[in-house]
């Protein structure tokens, strides 16, 4: 058996290992910050490895569309399983959806950049970002003035 490498190719897998790490690390960055179970090594985990099992199935890889159709189902299917893992029920609430969430999308961050589409990637990480931060204070606004108006009707 002779070991022989595809130096191109394999130069060209790295670097979108590597696009897709860059992506998504800002987001576990942000949700490490925010003291989140999942943060700054998940995230970019989980697209990096999503980016390696699209490169796998890729049909230039003498595997068929189908194939490649195949590993990206079960990466739907085994993302929403890890991020299900991080959703929790405690009485009336629920927590961990937007974790979930952002686990899922971070797979098709690493799916996209494995598919040369790294402006759907870097689209969907921008996005996710700002999701996470952005709405995250207006959902706060929002809690505090359903608060405010709950503590004025019982003052009645």
């Amino acid at each position: 058996m002779q070991f022989t490498v595809n130096w191109p190719q394999g130069v060209e897998d790295v670097i979108k290992l590597v696009a897709a790490y860059v992506l998504a690390f800002p987001v576990g960055w942000y949700r490490e910050k925010e003291a989140h179970s999942a943060g700054v090594r998940t995230f970019p985990l989980v697209a990096m490895a999503s980016c390696g099992y699209v490169l796998l199935g890729a049909p230039s890889q003498h595997r068929s569309a189908d194939a490649q159709s195949r590993i990206i189902q079960g990466l739907v299917a085994g993302i929403g399983f890890i991020g299900g893992g991080a959703i929790l029920k405690s009485e009336s609430r629920v927590h961990g959806v937007a974790t979930a969430a952002s686990i899922w999308n971070t797979g098709v961050v690493g799916a996209s950049v494995a598919q040369n589409r790294y402006l759907l990637a870097a689209t969907l990480a921008v996005l996710n970002l700002f999701t996470l931060r952005i709405l995250l204070q207006v959902k706060r606004k929002l809690n505090e003035e359903e608060s405010a108006k709950k503590e004025e009707a019982e003052d009645r």
